[in-house]
């Protein structure tokens, strides 16, 4: 059974809006448009027309990135949209649940509590680096458990899950919940993609994003690739012409070849400097722990956290505060060299 079929019977019927056509060559007096171009339009397309209600070259030129089918991708506005769509195309209100894992990335529950769906979170713990526990995944799911959304590297750990974790949660769960591997930070990591799954597990779904890598945090452009079946239904409920003229054309920008072979680099930078970081805070006495990271950001335990942060703040370095049970860490994004020694300094200053 694909599972297309834990879907909202709404959904599952679901009709696409049927936009305005849109043919090149031709006098449009159909969609309602300004006939003229404003001044400030300096565009490779006009914005005084819609932009196409997908992008088509777009989608054509990311999944030849992510190297899967066209049909199996949609373009989203970053993975965040993504969430939002698979949250409101599987769990009905009030009677579906997501399972998850804590700490993880907020906004899994963020979207689950707007949709009025049950959110079950396993925790992991510091003491084994955050690993995940395919069998406490398992454990907290029941019939009504339509999503796991698992975040590799992890939002705020940096942990990875492993392979055989994951096929051990796709196999066992198999059609009765779709498996979201949120890979905003796989980049960073020497793990492969699951994306290499993505053709054997019909339950997997992956959530990509050029936020990180890339570099276009701003242009808010990510890809949720899976089942076919499953990216018709959030193609229906996603916005018409949810990507703007300027999005498209400047992440056609940064695909091409000299773009994506200066990422590279950069990527391999910061991954150089994730590791510089690390090894020079653990001799900083205040600090208690570093934990292993696999995405462009650590977290950090530390004595008087509150007292850092005030210290930070003063020099002008913006760290991220949980709090809970992240009441003693900081998570700490890898910046630029000199960015990174400025931390390092003032870090060297509070010592006693």
């Amino acid at each position: 059974m694909s599972i297309a079929n834990l879907a909202r019977a709404e959904i599952r019927a679901l009709k696409p809006y049927e936009a305005a056509i849109q043919v090149d060559d031709t006098i449009r007096l159909n969609a309602n448009e300004a006939p003229w171009t404003n001044s400030g339009d300096n565009f490779r397309r006009p914005l005084n027309r819609y932009p196409e209600i997908r992008p088509a070259g777009l989608r054509l030129a990311l999944a030849g990135r992510y190297d899967c089918a066209t049909e199996s991708l949609l373009v989203t506005r970053g993975t965040s949209e993504a969430i939002d769509l698979l949250i409101r195309v599987f769990c009905r209100a009030g009677k579906d649940s997501i399972v998850t894992t804590t700490p993880t990335f907020s906004m899994y529950r963020h979207y689950a509590e707007v949709q009025g769906a049950e959110v079950r979170e396993v925790e992991t713990t510091r003491d084994a680096d955050f690993a995940l526990d395919a069998n406490a995944i398992l454990d907290a799911c029941d019939p009504a458990t339509r999503l796991i959304f698992l975040c590799s590297p992890n939002n705020p750990t940096g942990t990875l899950i492993h392979d055989e974790s994951l096929i051990e949660i796709l196999e066992k769960r198999g059609s009765r919940s779709a498996i979201v591997v949120d890979e905003a930070y796989i980049e960073f990591a020497k793990q492969a993609s699951a994306l290499e799954l993505i053709d054997k597990y019909e339950n997997l779904i992956v959530l990509r994003t050029l936020s990180k890598a890339l570099a276009y945090a701003g242009a808010r452009c990510g890809s949720v690739i899976g089942p076919r079946d499953v990216i018709d239904m959030l193609d229906a409920v996603q916005a018409p012409y949810a990507l703007a003229t300027p999005v498209v054309e400047c992440v056609e920008n940064a695909l091409q070849t000299a773009s994506l072979n200066e990422a590279e680099q950069w990527v391999s930078e910061v991954i150089a400097e994730r590791t510089r970081m690390i090894d020079s805070l653990r001799s900083i006495s205040f600090v208690r722990r570093v934990w292993p990271s696999s995405a462009n950001f650590f977290l950090v335990e530390v004595d008087a956290v509150d007292k850092l942060l005030r210290q930070c703040s003063a020099n002008k370095i913006l760290l991220r505060y949980f709090g809970g049970y992240l009441a003693d860490c900081v998570r700490i994004t890898v910046g630029t060299r000199s960015e990174n020694d400025r931390l390092l300094e003032t870090l060297v200053k509070m010592e006693p």
